[in-house]
C-alpha cells in the first residue's frame, strides 16, 4: 500500500443503496470502465468526534448548505507504530472538501485533547487545532465497514466504492481495540459511493439508469446517531433538541 498519501480532497460525492442482486450485475456492467484500486478490498475504522450533547451531527441532520466533522480515520486495526488520519471534512452546497494529516493512534488522541506538538505546524493542523478549540469534541462513537473500491480507468479520479456490514460501538473508543461493533442497518443492502472532481460520466449515467439506481441522502454517523444513539439516550435532550434531530 505504497501510495502518495493526498492531504486535500474537493469532490462531489454520491450515494446509493444496492441489493445484493443490483450489486452484482452493475459490477459485472462497471467492468469495462474501472479497475481495482490500489488497495482493493479493506476494512474502514473510524472515531467520530462530537460535543457532549451531539452537537455537530444534531446540526448535519438539518441538511444545512454548510456542515463539517471530524474523525480519526484507520485502514484496518492500526498498530502503535500505525499511520492513522486526523480528518476535517466539510461540505458546502453539496460539494466535500476534506483535509487530513497523518499521525499515529496516540499522537492523534493527544493533538485532539489540546496538547500541541512542538515543532512547526501545517496549515491543515492549525485548522484541526482551531476546531477543537471552538467545538471541544470528544471521541462519541466507533464506526466501520468493509471496502471494495474502484477507479475509472480513462479518468483515475472517478472512484467508486462498496462498503458493507457497516458496524458501531459505543464504547472502547480506540482505533487500537478491534474493528468488532453491532450493526447500524438491519438489512443486507450495500452502499455504493460515487467520488468524482466533475460531472459524471454518461456511461455511468447509463448504467445507474437502466438497473434502476438512484441517489440516496445517507450519512453512516448520522443513521448510527438516529437510530441508536438517540434512541438510547432521549433522557439526554430537552424536547426542543429532540425534536431538531
Amino acid at each position: 500500500m505504497n501510495k502518495p498519501i493526498i492531504t486535500c480532497f474537493e469532490r462531489v460525492e454520491k450515494k446509493y443503496f444496492l441489493s445484493p442482486e443490483q450489486y452484482r450485475n452493475f459490477l459485472e456492467s462497471l467492468a469495462p470502465y474501472v479497475r481495482a484500486d490500489a488497495y482493493g478490498e479493506y476494512t474502514i475504522c473510524n472515531l467520530y468526534y462530537d460535543t457532549d450533547d451531539y452537537r455537530l451531527i444534531r446540526a448535519s441532520i438539518d441538511k444545512p448548505v454548510y456542515k463539517e466533522k471530524l474523525r480519526v480515520r484507520s485502514y484496518g486495526v492500526p498498530a502503535a507504530d500505525s499511520a492513522v488520519f486526523v480528518e476535517l471534512k466539510k461540505k458546502y452546497d453539496g460539494v466535500v472538501y476534506k483535509r487530513r494529516i497523518t499521525s499515529t493512534p496516540r499522537a492523534a488522541q493527544t493533538l485532539l485533547r489540546g496538547v500541541h506538538p512542538a515543532g512547526a505546524q501545517s496549515q491543515i493542523q492549525k485548522e484541526i487545532e482551531y476546531f477543537q478549540q471552538f467545538h471541544r469534541t470528544q471521541p462519541k462513537v466507533f464506526i466501520a465497514y468493509d471496502r471494495q473500491a474502484f477507479q475509472g480507468t480513462e479518468n483515475s479520479a472517478l472512484r467508486i466504492t462498496f462498503d458493507r456490514n457497516m458496524r458501531y460501538r459505543l464504547d472502547r473508543l480506540d482505533l487500537m481495540a478491534g474493528d468488532d461493533g453491532a450493526p447500524i442497518l438491519q438489512t443486507d443492502d450495500i452502499l455504493m459511493e460515487i467520488k468524482i472532481p466533475g460531472a459524471c460520466p454518461l456511461w455511468l449515467t447509463r448504467l445507474l439508469t437502466e438497473y434502476g439506481i438512484y441517489s440516496a441522502s445517507f450519512s453512516k454517523y448520522g443513521e448510527c446517531y438516529r437510530a441508536h444513539i438517540l434512541r438510547d439516550n432521549k433522557k439526554l435532550y430537552t424536547k426542543e433538541m429532540y425534536l431538531s434531530a
